[in-house]
């Protein structure tokens, strides 16, 4: 089962996850918010649109914008909508 793990922390775990360009979205019911704090990071992707970030804060160490979402995907990328993907060191063992 796909999970994604950062300073040994499991922050997301599911087997329902959609893989895109190489990351894992995870359902956003699947990742433990205790370890995510809101980010005012916002990029754009051409196809998929506007992207929100989260920190990843594990044991008080605070990995900056290490997981985002698309609070509102475009068409193409309808199937991501309500999911978190990672980077940035945040492992995603599948």
């Amino acid at each position: 089962m796909p999970k994604a793990v950062w300073k040994g922390a499991v922050i997301a775990e599911s087997d329902d996850t959609i893989v895109i360009e190489g990351n894992h979205y995870f359902p956003a019911e699947s990742v433990r918010r205790q370890y995510l704090a809101d980010s005012d990071r916002h990029t754009v992707c051409a196809w998929k649109g506007i992207a929100s970030y989260y920190d990843v804060v594990v044991s008080g160490e605070t990995n900056p914008a290490a997981a985002w979402y698309y609070p509102d995907p475009s068409e193409a990328a309808r199937s991501i909508s309500g999911r978190i993907a990672f980077w940035r060191g945040v492992e995603v063992e599948a």
